[in-house]
């Protein structure tokens, strides 16, 4: 393969991807039931490679290696990251590409329960990471204002936000809810279902899952097939967990515009003792809350 003449340098790859990236969000918010296709050749373009191996190398990762070993550090010590990235747009493109199990590591968390992390290879991380590129433009234009997590300029303190800001609008109660083992137990068929209704190109859609089914490799040295879930830690997991959340978002969201669009409706609803509300959800992890009595 000629690198030479098809490598962009670092300023053209971040202008050629900014580009691409814009138009497809326009694309998407213009038209919420248009299907993308030909999206694959996206991800194999050099710009999208070199700039998501750019997020990786970047990443506070770089120094952790997946089960092949190596590390953004020492691939750069050896053969040298155009290789790495080389071969790789070859695979992709020969759609001979096929990633590899994910080392688990184990983190311990409070009350001595512990998160399942799934370590990717670099090389597996800087495919997802082009994979991302690609989708996360899309499927932001479907998003909800309430979601938080993962997304671009949205942060943790903006979803505290805006419940102080309900809280000022005389939202009193707070329920707080966090979907039990979310990233373990998504559905792969549900999530690549929900895929398909934005994603025409089934290239794209057979690497997701190709990532899906990519296994583990427990600290115990054991090999597990993954049924269901993505890899907590993975690069494009935070996307497609919010792709399998939007479902929940788009059911407060509705519930809002229909049941209590108005003023009026809101303040009949309370006479009755029923309860109006809104979501805020950051990942996992969401805070309905409530109206209190007499209040619109």
């Amino acid at each position: 393969m000629n690198t030479g003449a098809s490598w962009p340098n670092r300023e053209e790859a971040e202008a050629r991807v900014l580009e691409i990236q814009t138009k497809l969000h326009r694309w998407a918010t213009d038209d919420e039931h248009r299907r993308f296709d030909d999206l694959y050749n996206l991800v194999c373009d050099p710009a999208f490679l070199l700039v998501a191996w750019g997020r990786v190398r970047t990443n506070r990762g770089a120094r952790t290696a997946g089960v092949d070993g190596e590390t953004a550090h020492s691939i750069e010590a050896g053969r040298g990251a155009l290789a790495l990235l080389s071969e790789l747009r070859a695979d992709l493109r020969a759609r001979s590409f096929q990633p590899m199990p994910v080392r688990e590591r184990m983190i311990p968390k409070a009350g001595g329960k512990v998160r399942r992390l799934g370590i990717a290879t670099v090389r597996d991380r800087v495919a997802q990471a082009s994979l991302k590129l690609v989708l996360e433009p899309i499927f932001e234009a479907d998003f909800k204002p309430c979601s938080y997590g993962f997304r671009p300029k949205r942060r943790a303190q903006d979803a505290i936000a805006e419940i102080h800001f309900l809280a000022s609008r005389s939202y009193e109660w707070v329920l707080d809810g966090d979907i039990s083992a979310c990233f373990d137990e998504i559905s792969h068929s549900a999530l690549l279902g929900r895929m398909r209704e934005r994603i025409g190109d089934r290239r794209v859609l057979a690497l997701v899952k190709a990532f899906l089914k990519a296994g583990i490799l427990a600290e115990d040295g054991a090999n597990r097939g993954t049924i269901t879930g993505t890899p907590q830690g993975g690069i494009l997991s935070p996307v497609l967990a919010n792709i399998a959340l939007s479902v929940l978002d788009e059911h407060f969201d509705k519930a809002w515009k229909t049941m209590m669009s108005s003023d009026s409706v809101r303040l009949q609803r309370r006479r009755k003792g029923l309860a109006n509300y809104r979501l805020v959800r950051y990942a996992d992890d969401c805070v309905p809350r409530t109206l209190k009595e007499g209040s619109m």
